[in-house]
């Protein structure tokens, strides 16, 4: 017998985390890579390119990871479709 918590309110706990790093990890991109690296090379606005480009690429990149994560998460719950 399991002692995890299979309940719908555990899974929404579980999904709401993976949103919230996601978001967290998305918005560092968007915000905090784009002060940091703010005038690092003089010439060359990595920053600005992180803010604009860095971080469209990392929220596609995350579309699948989040995908991925929420299958494995299915799964694990046993609300899978397949």
């Amino acid at each position: 017998m399991s002692t995890q918590d299979r309940s719908p309110q555990a899974y929404w706990r579980a999904n709401m985390r993976l949103v919230g790093i996601h978001l967290a990890v998305w918005a560092f991109v968007s915000y905090g890579m784009a002060i940091l690296f703010r005038g690092a090379e003089p010439g060359v606005d990595i920053g600005f390119w992180f803010a604009q480009q860095g971080s469209m690429l990392v929220f596609i990149i995350q579309i699948f990871i989040y995908a991925w994560q929420m299958n494995r998460l299915d799964r694990e719950f046993d609300v899978h479709e397949d």
